[in-house]
């Protein structure tokens, strides 16, 4: 069971120190179970102004700035760890103290980091960006619901007048049924 100087405990040490700390793997559970209990223990007392009451809110108050404030501290040391691994290619520093969600935004992050960097080496080698080469910039003339793309992505539902960049195969359509403009072209 998790406590209030657990959580404390974990928001210090994650505070002062640069890499990320080890915390529980089950640390994100036990956390909700003990804010789920604090907030039943302060809503079923009939005294509001109770002193334990009051302190369960209290520590319930301070729990949750504590625990939000130790996921942005690791946030924010996940995305320079991203960086560094960008610069280096070295990608598993402190990779078995990061929680499943933690290793699950560090690998998209990279992979959009490495999507970033082809794209601007072709740009820089003079070469079209992949937009440029598959996508449209269209207008829609009235209102389009929701569809799936070929690739199985849902797309839409998207309202008269808005802009979109959308896959040349889908704008074509779009246009040809008279339900789009071209603005790119």
């Amino acid at each position: 069971m998790i406590t209030y100087q657990d959580i404390y405990e974990a928001a210090k040490k994650e505070r002062y120190s640069e890499s990320l700390q080890p915390i529980p793997k089950t640390f994100v559970k036990d956390v909700a179970k003990y804010l789920k209990e604090k907030r039943e223990a302060s809503s079923k007392e009939r005294d509001v102004f109770s002193e334990v009451i009051l302190k369960n809110k209290k520590q319930l108050e301070n729990a949750i700035t504590l625990f939000q404030e130790l996921l942005r501290r690791r946030r924010k040391k996940i995305l320079n760890l991203v960086l560094i691994a960008s610069e280096t290619g070295i990608s598993k520093q402190d990779f078995d103290n990061m929680l499943l969600i933690e290793k699950e935004l560090f690998e998209e992050l990279m992979k959009c980091v490495d999507k970033s960097d082809r794209l601007l080496n072709s740009f820089l080698n003079g070469d079209k960006t992949e937009d440029e080469k598959v996508n449209s910039v269209i207008i829609l003339l009235e209102d389009v619901g929701e569809f799936v793309e070929p690739s199985g992505e849902v797309l839409g539902p998207y309202e008269k007048g808005q802009i979109v960049n959308l896959a040349k195969e889908i704008s074509v359509i779009l246009v040809g049924d008279g339900k789009a403009e071209y603005l790119d072209k």
